[in-house]
């Protein structure tokens, strides 16, 4: 398997937090962990297979980071690049733009030529809206700390399984 970037913004510390986890449930594969804070554009030419992991903040924006970063992010090649996405949000307090930011980086990889794998499941979440919610279905990974931090571990561990057989 080629190595994987990992990448995320946190301001919490919490997508930090699952990104770490991400990172050492993949122990056996070379998983390269960046902030998006410290991102350039030109690292991406590196790696075949990436994560990137974002949350959702207000009604429906970027976290911080990532919403600095995301001009640059705009315009960077992903052509043959593999992609999945994690996203975090509240479902409870922010019902009606639970996970937004996700959907939006998902629009800027499609965009920018990126295959996209690990679409997940809708089931198991209480919410009215979400940008991120296509077909029925999450464009990638979604988590909700506040709410369901027990249901974490086995929902990336689950995902994970169901990504791992695209990047190859």
């Amino acid at each position: 398997m080629s190595k994987i970037a990992l990448v995320y913004g946190s301001s919490t510390g919490n997508t930090e937090k699952v990104a770490i986890s991400i990172q050492n449930q993949l122990h056996e594969h070379q998983v390269d962990l960046y902030n998006v804070q410290n991102c350039g554009t030109e690292f991406y030419i590196d790696y075949k297979n990436i994560i990137f992991g974002v949350s959702t903040w207000g009604e429906g924006d970027l976290q911080d980071d990532w919403e600095s970063y995301e001009n640059k992010f705009l315009n960077i090649d992903l052509k043959g690049k593999t992609v999945a996405l994690f996203g975090l949000g509240d479902q409870e307090e922010y019902s009606d733009n639970y996970l937004d930011a996700m959907g939006t980086l998902y629009d800027i990889v499609l965009k920018n030529g990126a295959r996209v794998v690990g679409m997940w499941t809708n089931e198991g979440y209480e919410f009215n809206e979400s940008t991120a919610l296509r077909d029925g279905k999450f464009v990638g990974l979604a988590l909700d700390e506040d709410n369901q931090s027990k249901l974490t571990n086995q929902r990336v561990t689950q995902w994970l399984g169901e990504i791992l057989p695209s990047f190859g």
